[in-house]
């Protein structure tokens, strides 16, 4: 059950395609929780889009003919929009659920993917969801996918030995509990699950994973658990 927000959750909508947001824009406005307060055409316009619309979401599409999505998310997730406090959830939008270019946004920081064909019903969810903080993709799911596109992509399998030390050194930042925790996030458990396994509060369980999060500056579970999955990688 997703928590119903005492505001309307400001959307975003990032595609190259006029009809599409049309179509997302009719969908999402059906439900009052939703308010879609503007769209941008291409990944160049997201920084200015994000800066006068203080959106909470942003759907982006991934490819674009100019800035692709997966540019667009780094600049926001770097803050390139305006701070820290600016900073929106993205979810990207995509044709095939086993594209490369998926992995390479949530490494970049979106919170999770949606399918173009998705159920409206299932994108309002994933749309509230991603406004309270929660993965769109359950850390199961992103790690299933990580593996899959590490044994076909020869970039990926070139690049896993000096991911893997970086996430090591990057881990060494959290204290041995909450590296407990991360790793029954990448075990794709949810606080109530890791609260029982490790014999400790739903709070203090949120305490753990958003302290986590602060140290390796990451926007959500989604990548604490390919950062940790990298970790443990091996040759």
């Amino acid at each position: 059950m997703v928590a119903v927000p005492t505001d309307p959750v400001r959307v975003l909508l990032v595609d190259d395609d006029p009809l599409v947001r049309a179509g997302l824009r009719i969908m999402l406005s059906g439900d009052d929780r939703i308010e879609v307060v503007g769209g941008a055409g291409d990944g160049s316009e997201v920084a200015a889009a994000v800066a006068e619309h203080r959106p909470d979401v942003v759907l982006m599409d991934v490819r674009m003919p100019g800035v692709d999505g997966i540019t667009a998310t780094e600049g926001l997730r770097g803050g390139a929009s305006g701070g820290e406090g600016a900073r929106p959830q993205v979810i990207v939008l995509t044709t095939f659920d086993a594209d490369a270019t998926v992995v390479r946004a949530l490494r970049a920081g979106a919170a999770g993917y949606l399918l173009k064909h998705t159920e409206p019903e299932r994108i309002v969810e994933s749309v509230l969801r991603a406004a309270a903080g929660e993965p769109v993709l359950s850390p199961g799911v992103a790690r299933a996918l990580m593996d899959r596109v590490a044994g076909e992509d020869p970039a990926e399998r070139s690049e896993a030995p000096t991911r893997r030390e970086r996430a090591r050194r990057r881990l060494e930042l959290l204290t041995e509990r909450e590296r407990e925790v991360a790793e029954a996030v990448t075990a794709g458990l949810s606080n109530a699950e890791i609260a029982e396994r490790l014999y400790m509060s739903m709070g203090t369980v949120k305490s753990h994973v958003s302290s986590a999060l602060a140290k390796l500056d990451l926007t959500g579970r989604v990548q604490l658990a390919l950062l940790t999955h990298d970790a443990r990688s091996e040759d």
